[in-house]
């Protein structure tokens, strides 16, 4: 009791959703033991209350609940039953790990999006439909580099943030073949540096906050800069800078190489004459009067802001291949690849501003199962095969083809601090998407 749900929201989101919360009997240990019996009483008048404040959706999160959902299972019926299939119910189990305050945050915030994705959902549907495409399956890219069909989604939008990094990282695997190594990915605005392993995004070990908020779900390990093709380039004081201002989508309009009036890092690349764009209405020598040495600096703080990403991205100091992706990667001059630090190799496939789009196109299905086990009640071979056992089942649950669903990741993180030669396992299963 001393630490109340939703400790540390900002004030004006916690305001947004409505600010109603209570605190129950129940929960489990780590080990699954109840730690005390729920009060159904207690939970039933709370239900009714929900149904009388006419709640738009419900979280619901208890301790360790990752090892024994049956807490949270039990109350989700006793809401349900009050309010009916129409109110959303997230359960923290199916969407955070081990950590109960991100848990809860992670459950909150994916109640909190339901509604809206709905409609999302709906609305890309009724265009599909608009559009003569009938009998066509939609199904939405997720930020582990996988798929999930649209029922799926409606259950759990949140998986949906930061999917459009992870469909690049995928992309980027797709045109070159390589499975291990640093992509980076240029748009508009930014550049999103990240790690493929083993042909997947590489996950964050650490709380990752969305909106002011720590959450503990699955979120890919980025490092973000405000460095795209429509990033403004100046001189202050006579320096150059890079940001934090961007043109962005309006590169088009505003960029000096289209008739505008300000200068971008794509502008610095026309000039320096290492970049080539196809467009009609994009003009070099509009850039005739841009001083050589100011475009020069410019060059190099753009190569500079991509090593100190690099550092910051690498856990290891041997170098390691990078693949440029995204409309903006052009912004690196071929001629500079060698030079680039933390690096063993460059390489800017060809399509690799489609590297986005590629990636959503060929993602598979995944199942991810985050759990602590106690080994003296049963033996580590029987802990594993239970784990990957429920991370294919949340595969096939997710729309994956059975027969080609296959484990593609276990790690066991020993627990020393807690009794019981407890074990943290982790399982990705994948599957090819069904047809």
């Amino acid at each position: 009791e001393a630490i109340e749900p939703l400790v540390e929201w900002p004030s004006d989101l916690r305001e947004a959703i409505g600010d109603i919360s209570y605190l129950v009997y129940g929960g489990h240990e780590y080990t699954g033991e109840e730690i005390v019996p729920q009060r159904e009483e207690e939970l039933q008048e709370i239900a009714e209350e929900l149904r009388k404040k006419k709640v738009e959706a419900v979280a619901i999160c208890s301790i360790f609940s990752p090892v024994n959902a049956d807490h949270e299972n039990r109350v989700s019926q006793i809401v349900e039953a009050e309010l009916g299939p129409e109110v959303p119910i997230t359960l923290s189990y199916e969407i955070g790990s081990i950590g109960l305050l991100e848990r809860e945050n992670s459950a909150v915030l994916n109640a909190a999006v339901v509604k809206v994705a709905g409609r999302a959902i709906e609305a890309f549907e009724w265009a599909m439909r608009d559009a003569g495409i009938i009998g066509a399956s939609l199904y939405l890219s997720q930020n582990d580099g996988t798929l999930m069909s649209a029922e799926y989604a409606r259950k759990y939008p949140i998986f949906t943030v930061a999917s459009g990094p992870t469909n690049s990282i995928r992309g980027a695997a797709f045109l070159t073949g390589m499975s291990d190594g640093i992509v980076v990915d240029i748009g508009g605005t930014t550049t999103l540096v990240g790690v493929l392993v083993k042909g997947f995004p590489r996950e964050s070990s650490i709380a990752v906050e969305i909106g002011g908020v720590r959450t503990n779900f699955r979120m890919p390990d980025l490092i973000a800069t405000g460095c795209g093709g429509g990033t403004v380039v100046k001189s202050h004081n006579g320096e150059v800078e890079l940001g934090p201002q961007s043109v962005g989508y309006l590169l088009t309009e505003k960029g000096l190489a289209w008739g505008g009036d300000t200068v971008t890092t794509t502008d610095i690349a026309l000039a320096a004459g290492y970049a080539k764009i196809e467009d009609p209405r994009c003009d070099a020598s509009r850039l005739g009067d841009l001083d050589e040495v100011f475009v020069a600096t410019a060059v190099d703080k753009i190569i500079m802001n991509l090593e100190e990403s690099i550092d910051k991205i690498k856990t290891d100091p041997s170098p390691m291949p990078l693949v440029l992706v995204g409309g903006g990667g052009l912004l690196i001059p071929q001629s500079r690849y060698g030079d680039i630090k933390g690096v063993s190799d460059i390489r800017r496939p060809s399509s690799y501003q489609y590297a986005n789009a590629i990636g959503a196109a060929i993602a598979q299905v995944s199942g991810q199962i985050d759990k602590i086990y106690s080994l003296d009640a049963t033996s580590r071979e029987r802990v594993i095969e239970t784990a990957k056992k429920s991370a294919i089942e949340r595969a096939i649950t997710a729309g994956a083809n059975p027969s080609t669903v296959d484990v593609v990741e276990i790690e066991e993180i020993a627990l020393p601090y807690l009794p019981g030669n407890a074990v943290r396992v982790r399982v990705k299963a994948v599957g090819d998407l069904i047809l």
